[in-house]
């Protein structure tokens, strides 16, 4: 029994840290969001999906050290029962640990098929789950106890939390699922008051805040005496964070730059429809690589596993539908077919004096233009087609929107429609439409920037037709060769539309 002691955390040490609480409050679902993991562990919504303590290590990106051992504890199924045994079988004169280590050293502790191994019968007493949550809690300097939000407060909790105080060690409860309209955090911070637990915190596995994890940590960090393993971690996955969101914008301006210098060149009698076609095509390939992208920085994986954003209609969404154009409140010239701008229609700062093929093709939607701007394609009657103003700017618009959501999804989460931020909950909230009466967009700023305002690295990227493979299909050397105005382009993507 006196393994199973543990020894009071020192200066240097990593911080073991067992994850505690009731059957399927979320224990495995927090770990997962805190470890970015989407494979850690079996979540299912059901009681006692994690059967054995399965442990996670939190390391220093740089050097490798581990800051923090993380321990996934079965669920509690029946605190009260138990506690019922420790009043009945233990002296209430002995302190809580030599209790619990009574109640380990018995039959009850060992699990049913042990027992009855050795000719024992438990009859129907088996408390092997309860037995290995407490030898953890024993072996760990601290623990956390994970709190469904949205239930009641019950009896059965008040006995786990009296049995977890006898461990002797730090317990901050951990409250899941916050995001639920059915919370119950009040009445369960009443509770816990009356059990001096005044320290506790938030932290929704789903619905993921960075400033929630920092908070956890924050708070832990208040309850020990040698703190410096928390403060390190604490400094460094705040560095980490703001690293992905700097790469994440790089990403998402390689991407538009590699659109925006995409050009195609057509006869002057040639039917234009095929080559529209083959543009767009490209277009939606190349955007669905850029999340793809956005995905694996951010740990997310798409596959059966787990469900990705890619399964929303918000980003699946062909970014050449006129309604979607609509939908993210960008109006189209007059004349042109909506969510295309067409001859005329040509941001005329960006590509220079246009001088048709609006007529050629007609009304023709597709969020792809033409720049005859040159006397020699005039003389030579190449025609030169181009992703327009319209569509870049949706396009720049909704993979902010992802990087949003990705940032607030939690890696517990497993329904796709948990992806959305609440500053983007249903589709109708921000993506309006706006007819030619709304009010300005300034108001309503849906879009990173208006349409007829590109940045000027999108601007340049029109007259460097070789930045882009969708053009040239030299993927890498197209690559290297924008990349310094990707650098430039990423840092105005962060300060168009700063996150809430």
């Amino acid at each position: 029994m006196k393994n199973m002691t543990k020894k009071t955390i020192a200066s240097g040490e990593a911080l073991k840290l067992a994850v505690v609480g009731h059957t399927n409050t979320g224990k495995t679902s927090i770990l997962r969001t805190l470890l970015r993991d989407v494979y850690f562990g079996e979540v299912k919504n059901e009681a006692a999906t994690t059967r054995h303590v399965e442990q996670a290590r939190l390391t220093d990106s740089q050097t490798g050290e581990v800051l923090v051992a993380l321990y996934d504890t079965p669920g509690l199924e029946d605190a009260s029962g138990l506690m019922d045994w420790l009043e009945d079988n233990t002296a209430s004169r002995r302190d809580g640990i030599e209790r619990l280590q009574q109640f380990l050293a018995s039959d009850i502790a060992q699990g049913a098929a042990s027992v009855a191994s050795q000719g024992y019968d438990l009859q129907g007493d088996d408390y092997s789950q309860e037995a290995k949550v407490i030898r953890q809690l024993l072996a760990s300097d601290m623990a956390i106890y994970v709190v469904d939000a949205r239930e009641p407060v019950l009896g059965k909790y008040k006995d786990e939390l009296a049995i977890l105080s006898w461990a002797a060690i730090p317990v901050m409860p951990v409250f899941n699922f916050t995001d639920s309209q059915d919370a119950n955090i009040d009445e369960w911070q009443t509770m816990l008051a009356r059990r001096n637990l005044h320290i506790s915190t938030r932290f929704d596995s789903v619905a993921f805040e960075f400033e929630d994890e920092m908070r956890l940590w924050k708070n832990l960090a208040t309850m020990l005496t040698h703190s410096e393993m928390l403060e390190q971690l604490m400094a460094r996955r705040t560095e980490n964070w703001a690293q992905l969101y700097d790469e994440a914008h790089i990403i998402i301006a390689d991407f538009l730059l590699n659109v925006a210098a995409f050009v195609r060149e057509i006869g002057e009698d040639d039917d234009p429809m095929p080559v529209l076609q083959q543009m767009q095509e490209a277009v939606r390939q190349s955007e669905r690589t850029m999340q793809h992208g956005l995905l694996n920085l951010y740990k997310f994986y798409d596959n059966a596993v787990a469900a990705t954003p890619l399964e929303l209609q918000a980003y699946q969404q062909d970014p050449f539908d006129p309604e979607l154009l609509k939908s993210y409140g960008i109006r189209t010239t007059s004349g042109a077919a909506a969510g295309a701008l067409l001859g005329l229609g040509i941001d005329a700062a960006a590509l220079g004096t246009t001088l048709g093929l609006g007529a050629a093709i007609g009304g023709i939607a597709g969020g792809l233009l033409s720049n005859t701007s040159s006397i020699a394609d005039k003389i030579t009657g190449v025609k030169r087609l181009y992703i327009d103003p319209a569509t870049l700017t949706l396009l720049a618009t909704r993979s902010i929107d992802l990087l949003t959501a990705l940032r607030h999804r939690g890696h517990a989460a497993t329904d796709a429609t948990q992806l959305l931020y609440k500053g983007h909950q249903g589709e109708k909230n921000s993506f309006e439409t706006f007819n030619d009466d709304d009010v300005s967009k300034e108001k309503h700023p849906i879009t990173v920037w208006p349409p007829h305002k590109l940045p000027s690295e999108l601007k340049k990227a029109r007259g460097k037709p070789q930045w882009s493979s969708l053009s040239s299909g030299k993927s890498e050397q197209a690559q290297l060769l924008r990349a310094d105005m990707a650098w430039s382009l990423s840092g105005k993507l962060q300060s168009y539309k700063q996150e809430s």
